[in-house]
């Protein structure tokens, strides 16, 4: 029976009609442009309106090499439902204004026979956005290729469920078949978030989130998920893919794959001058075999 998870936020995150919208991501794409790459094996990319997020995200989406993927496996956090698990979709099909991606029911059921995952009921699946901004970018990408897609949202996980999501999942990376698109904003900045972290020696207040920013984000580039995790106590930079990130970062670590994390993109919402401005970031990211590093394992 199939069961069809709506474009729940098509109309309002982004436009429903689909030339627009195939005109929107063919453009951003145009502008970023980026050559495909089959080393690229996952990206990181934020999930925000397509209005404030939607041209930096085309500079992760358009590295994809779609030829020899046939699965993508999004990570996406969790915004409106608590879990302290990861959980599947009840979903067959995640449908786009421009064209439908099915679920690969076989990997949805091999990671529940796991008995590490809980299931998300279909009415959660479609109030989470942080997957559904991936969709569009992914069906653009894939066009003409037959893909289909595993949707984790990834809950509020302990670092002991971290790793073992990370561990459990690393297999997967070894598939080159298979991809991995991981969904997060970077620093949420304001007294609405409550967090207004301001080191002045940065000069502006948006000189001092993005300062923070990119420490996080070279702290993703070395791999090391306790390195991040240290970050994240350190400075409770409000990141909200963090538990996503952190477990792709130990999935990397445990896979026999070598793959480095390369961010390509910065930008924010606006630029924060005063304490009484809000803004969020957003970071895109390419994973890319490493080459060097895969001679080394093999000596």
């Amino acid at each position: 029976m199939e069961r069809v998870r709506r474009a729940a936020h098509a109309g309002s995150w982004y436009t429903n009609n689909a030339r627009k919208l195939e005109e929107e991501l063919d453009g951003w794409l145009g502008a970023a442009g980026l050559t495909k790459s089959p080393d690229v094996r996952a990206v990181i990319a934020p999930h925000a309106g397509y209005s404030y997020s939607g041209c930096c995200a085309a500079y992760a989406f358009g590295s994809i090499d779609p030829t020899n993927i046939s699965r993508v496996f999004l990570l996406g956090p969790s915004h409106h439902y608590y879990t302290p698990k990861c959980a599947l979709t009840r979903a067959t099909v995640y449908c786009t204004p421009i064209g439908d991606l099915p679920v690969d029911q076989e990997v949805i059921e091999e990671l529940s026979a796991t008995g590490q995952f809980e299931y998300m009921d279909l009415s959660v699946d479609e109030a989470e956005h942080s997957m559904e901004m991936h969709l569009p970018y992914l069906s653009k990408v894939f066009q003409g290729h037959t893909v289909k897609v595993v949707p984790i949202l990834v809950g509020a996980l302990s670092s002991q469920n971290e790793a073992m999501y990370g561990q459990l999942l690393s297999k997967y990376v070894d598939d080159p078949t298979n991809f991995f698109s991981v969904s997060s904003d970077f620093c949420h900045w304001g007294s609405r978030f409550s967090y207004t972290y301001y080191d002045k020696k940065h000069g502006a207040i948006h000189k001092s989130i993005e300062a923070l920013d990119r420490m996080g984000m070279e702290i993703i580039e070395t791999g090391d998920p306790d390195a991040f995790k240290a970050y994240l106590r350190e400075y409770e930079n409000t990141i909200c893919g963090r538990h996503p990130i952190s477990v792709f970062l130990h999935m990397l670590k445990h896979c026999s794959t070598k793959i480095k994390i390369g961010f390509v993109r910065y930008e924010q919402s606006s630029q924060c001058k005063s304490m009484r401005d809000s803004s969020v970031s957003y970071a895109s990211a390419a994973a890319k075999v490493d080459a060097s590093g895969e001679e080394e394992k093999k000596n």
